[in-house]
């Protein structure tokens, strides 16, 4: 098998962990899309640097970012309202994480990070949502999370993820500053790889999209299940996990580094603080 020599495997749990690419979870078939995996060298890039603390992330999916964090010290809860996502994340995280099904009472305060990758996109209210994070941050608590970028990038992959917008970075400072929080790090990532998988992930969309069971109710159930869909991400992987792939994600993730600092990526990565008081 390629790029075995990268890789550890977890028998008793049917999970295998590249040195590159974190976990995936092979007995429940989630392996990790390039766009993942952008995102998470952003994250935990972001997150070395960070001492360890109490954690939340909200919407977790498969739940493989909070057990490589675990693992690095932070102590980790997540929320996922998605039972078939939960069931996955629960099985990662056993013995290691709580996953939710909702908010708990005591989470007011609790903690000194918060995560939430793809998440705010799906949620009507986005302002509402992020003030209700806010109030389970400590004083001073870090937010960090990921949203889609530019609005001019909308297509069938966004409808097939429920998603309610994609966003401007202005509009995303101005909001985050009116929930109250202040920005210390803003970043455009996923250029130029992601940029150069959307007309293709597009068409693999639109598919899945046309074989769902109920269209009519459709964002609820894109919602459910866009964090763990992994079809395509799971024939994909074996060719990332050889020597081809090893080296375009590496020359992908380089190239993405470098142009942080511009606008030309598929998605915003932010960190901010907590403020004393919401604008």
């Amino acid at each position: 098998m390629p790029g075995n020599a990268c890789c550890k495997n977890f028998s008793e749990l049917t999970m295998e962990y590249h040195h590159l690419y974190g976990l995936s979870v092979l007995e429940k078939g989630w392996s990790p899309a390039p766009s993942f995996l952008l995102r998470r060298n952003r994250i935990m890039k972001v997150l070395s640097s960070c001492s360890s603390g109490r954690l939340l992330e909200i919407g977790c999916g498969a739940g493989t970012i909070i057990n490589e964090l675990s693992k690095k010290g932070f102590q980790c809860e997540a929320v996922e309202t998605s039972a078939a996502a939960r069931e996955i994340a629960s099985y990662v995280n056993k013995g290691i994480a709580s996953i939710y099904s909702e908010p708990e009472p005591c989470w007011l305060g609790r903690f000194d990070y918060v995560l939430a990758f793809e998440v705010l996109e799906h949620i009507e209210n986005d302002g509402e949502a992020l003030s209700l994070w806010r109030s389970w941050l400590k004083p001073g608590g870090t937010l960090i999370m990921s949203v889609p970028a530019h609005r001019k990038k909308w297509s069938i992959s966004d409808v097939w993820a429920g998603h309610y917008r994609r966003y401007e970075r202005h509009q995303l400072i101005n909001l985050l500053n009116q929930s109250g929080f202040k920005i210390e790090r803003l970043e455009n990532y996923g250029f130029p790889l992601s940029n150069l998988l959307l007309p293709f992930g597009a068409k693999v969309h639109a598919r899945e999209q046309r074989q769902r069971e109920s269209p009519a109710n459709g964002r609820d159930q894109n919602n459910a299940m866009s964090g763990i869909q992994r079809e395509a991400a799971s024939r994909l992987y074996p060719i990332l996990r050889g020597f081809p792939g090893i080296m375009i994600m590496r020359t992908a993730f380089l190239f993405q580094q470098w142009t942080l600092g511009k606008d030309w990526g598929t998605g915003y990565f932010l960190l901010a603080h907590k403020t004393e008081e919401a604008a």
